[in-house]
C-alpha cells in the first residue's frame, strides 16, 4: 500500500501544528511557541500567513513554560483572515466569509464601507514616501517596515497637507493579513485621544499598507532604553503611564470590550507634546460578555509581558491588560527591560527580582531609575510601586480595573507631593563604601575588645550597623 507524499505547503502545516513555531524577536529575544493545548488552529484561508524569524512583534508563547511571563467596539470576528466587515441590521460590523485578501482595491471598496478612512492607491503612497526611500524609515516590526511620509494637494487634491506614518506589510514577516484586517477594523471604528488615529489603508493587489497620524516622538521604548540626550522625567513617565492608562480603560469599558493583548513600550507612541497613544492593534481581541468569564483562545502577545494565567491556560480577560500594564509600569519606575539577559542571572526578569521589593520602603530607592533622582517624592515612589505591586498580582482578581488604575495615577500626579523629603538614589552612590565599612564594623563587634564600650561607637557607625542592605 502506498502512501501519498504530503504537499510542502501540508507538511508544514502539520509540523506547526505539533511542535508550534519558535519565533525569537532580536531585539530582546523574546521565546515563543505556539501552545499545544491551545485552541484549534485557525482555519486556513485562501491567502497563508506567513511567517519569518525576522519580525520583533507578535510573538506567541507557548502555554506550557512555568516561567512566569508573560470603547464602543462593534462585534467583530476574525476567526478567517479572508473576511471583512459589513454592517448587519443593528448597524455593527461583522466580517463575513467573503475572501477580499487577493482582491482588487474596486472589490475591497464595495466590501469594505469606512467612511472616516481614506482609500489610497498605492501610487499615492509611492509618491508620499518618496519610492518608499530608506532614509524615511522610521520603524520596523512584524508587521514590516514604518515610513515617514507627507499628504498633500499633490497626492491628492484636497487632502490637508500633514505627515503621516506609512505602514507596509512584509509578506514575509510574521504578521499578516488577518493582523492588517484587525488595525483596520478597530482603528477604522475607535477614536479616543489615546489611541493613535488610522487614517487611511491600501488594498490594492498584494499590496497591504496603512496610514496613520505621525508621532513625532516615536516609541516610548525608544526612550526608556536606548541612549537619547534628554531622559523623559519623573512627571512625564506619569503622564505617559496616565495616558495609556486611558486608553486600555476606554477599550475595556464598552459593553462589547476589546482585550489589546500585546501591551508593552513598543506599542506606546509619543506625539511631539508627549501625548501617548496605543498602537498596533493587530493581536487585539474581543473580550467576554454575559456570564461568560473569559474568552479561550491561542496564547499570543510578548513574552514578559503576558499574564501568567494566559501563558498557562489560554484564558483572555481584561485583567490580561492590567498585568501588562504593570509590567510597563515597572519598566517605567525601575528603567529596566522586562526580560535582559545582559543582567545577572536573579534579574534577568523584571518581574521576578523587583516585585517583591515595590512594597519594601526601605530598599525602594535602589530599583528607582537613578536618571531620575530628585525629581519625586517618597510618597509619589511608593504609591506608583504600590500599583504596579497590585497590577503584577498572580490572582487576576487581586489586579484593580484599568478604570481603577486611571484614578490612581490622577491622584498621584494631581496631589502636591514635592513639598515632601525626596527620595534621592544617594545611598546607591556611597552604597559600596559604607557596604565595606559595615562588614567591618559587624566583623568587629562579633569580636570586640575587651575594653569595648558599645556607647562609645560613632553616630555613624550605629547608623550603619542598622541598615538592610
Amino acid at each position: 500500500m502506498s502512501l501519498k507524499k504530503p504537499s510542502r505547503g501540508e507538511a508544514i502545516g502539520l509540523f506547526r501544528r505539533s511542535l508550534g513555531l519558535l519565533r525569537l524577536p532580536p531585539e530582546s529575544k523574546k521565546e515563543s511557541v505556539v501552545p499545544p493545548n491551545a485552541e484549534a488552529v485557525l482555519q486556513s484561508s485562501k491567502s497563508a500567513l506567513p511567517s519569518n524569524s525576522k519580525a520583533v512583534v507578535p510573538v506567541e508563547i507557548d502555554a506550557t513554560t512555568p516561567s512566569s511571563t508573560k470603547s464602543v467596539i462593534p462585534s467583530v470576528n476574525l476567526s478567517s483572515a479572508s473576511c471583512f466587515p459589513n454592517k448587519d441590521a443593528q448597524g455593527t460590523k461583522n466580517l463575513p466569509c467573503k475572501p477580499v485578501i487577493h482582491g482588487d482595491v474596486e472589490d475591497f471598496r464595495q466590501i469594505a464601507n469606512y467612511e472616516n478612512l481614506i482609500m489610497f492607491t498605492y501610487d499615492e503612497l509611492r509618491l508620499s514616501t518618496r519610492n518608499f526611500r530608506q532614509d524615511l524609515i522610521v520603524g520596523e516590526g512584524g508587521f514590516g517596515l514604518v515610513y515617514k511620509g507627507v499628504l498633500d494637494e499633490n497626492i491628492r487634491p484636497g487632502i490637508k497637507a500633514m505627515f503621516v506614518a506609512i505602514k507596509d506589510l512584509n509578506r514575509d514577516g510574521l504578521q499578516g493579513d488577518r493582523e492588517w484586517l484587525a488595525e483596520v477594523n478597530y482603528l477604522g471604528q475607535l477614536s479616543h485621544p489615546n489611541l493613535v488615529k488610522l487614517i487611511g489603508y491600501c488594498c490594492q493587489d498584494d499590496h497591504r499598507l496603512l496610514v496613520y497620524e505621525y508621532m513625532a516622538c516615536g516609541s516610548l521604548e525608544k526612550h526608556l532604553f536606548q541612549r537619547i540626550p534628554q531622559t523623559i522625567s519623573w512627571t512625564t513617565r506619569m503622564k505617559i503611564a496616565l495616558d495609556v492608562a486611558k486608553g486600555l480603560a476606554f477599550l475595556h469599558g464598552a459593553k462589547r470590550p476589546i482585550i489589546y493583548r500585546d501591551f508593552k513600550t513598543s506599542n506606546i507612541l509619543l506625539d511631539a507634546d508627549y501625548n501617548a497613544k496605543l498602537s498596533d492593534f493587530g493581536l487585539a481581541k474581543e473580550g467576554p460578555v454575559g456570564d461568560k468569564t473569559h474568552v479561550s483562545t491561542r496564547v499570543m502577545g510578548t513574552y514578559g509581558y503576558a499574564a501568567p494565567e494566559y501563558v498557562m491556560t489560554g484564558h483572555l480577560t481584561a485583567r490580561s491588560d492590567v498585568y501588562g500594564f504593570g509590567v510597563v509600569l515597572l519598566e517605567m519606575l525601575v528603567g529596566r527591560r522586562a526580560l535582559d539577559t545582559s543582567r545577572p542571572g536573579r534579574e534577568h526578569n523584571l518581574v521576578e527580582w523587583a516585585r517583591p521589593i515595590l512594597i519594601r520602603c526601605n530598599k525602594l530607592s535602589r530599583i528607582v531609575d537613578p536618571r531620575m533622582s530628585g525629581q519625586y517624592s517618597i510618597k509619589a515612589a511608593q504609591r506608583v510601586s504600590n500599583l504596579a505591586y497590585q497590577c503584577l498580582s498572580e490572582n487576576p482578581k487581586g489586579r484593580p480595573t484599568m478604570s481603577e488604575v486611571v484614578s490612581a495615577l490622577e491622584g498621584c500626579l494631581s496631589a502636591n507631593e514635592h513639598d515632601a523629603p525626596q527620595l534621592h538614589c544617594e545611598r546607591a552612590a556611597v552604597a559600596p563604601e559604607r557596604l565595606l565599612k559595615r562588614k567591618e564594623n559587624r566583623r568587629w563587634m562579633s569580636d570586640p575588645p575587651v575594653d569595648f564600650d558599645p556607647r562609645g561607637a560613632s553616630p555613624e557607625t550605629r547608623f550603619v550597623n542598622r541598615w538592610e542592605i
